[in-house]
Order: structure tokens, then C-alpha cells, then sequence
């Protein structure tokens, strides 16, 4: 992008820079910290498809982890 605003991979927020190999911002990049240190299992309660979005990425945990991996996040950095 040439205006120099980078969007998060995951949620669509302004991202901070590469977080585990991945564009995102500060947020998911310390969701997906917290997730792997903790080794956190997440189950979605509805279709395993939620939005994953700036407003939304705080409704389902799982959906945003999976949207973080599916976008190429990698644990072992």
C-alpha cells in the first residue's frame, strides 16, 4: 500500500508492523502471545465461521485464533 497504512491481517485494524511472521496490530498480536504461552484451547460455540473484525474480534476467541494460524501466524518465533 502505497499510503503507507498497514491493516492488520486478522481483524482489519491498523497494524503496528510483523508480529510472528504476520502484518497485524498490537491487539491480536498479544492475543496470539497470550494463546500460545498459555497453550489455551478455545472452542467456538457457534459455526466456527464468526466475523473476525475490529469491533468484532473480541466475541469469539477460537474463531480469531483460527483466523490468526489461517493467515500465517507462526508460534515459533
Amino acid at each position: 500500500e502505497e499510503s503507507g497504512e498497514k491493516t492488520c491481517a486478522v481483524c482489519g485494524d491498523r497494524a503496528s508492523g510483523y508480529h510472528f511472521h504476520v502484518m497485524t496490530c498490537e491487539g491480536c498480536k498479544g492475543f496470539f502471545r497470550r494463546t500460545v504461552l498459555k497453550g489455551i484451547q478455545f472452542t467456538c460455540p457457534f459455526t466456527q465461521s464468526c466475523p473476525v473484525t475490529k469491533a468484532k474480534r473480541r466475541q469469539c476467541q477460537a474463531c480469531r485464533y483460527k483466523k490468526c494460524l489461517a493467515v500465517g501466524m507462526r508460534k515459533d518465533s
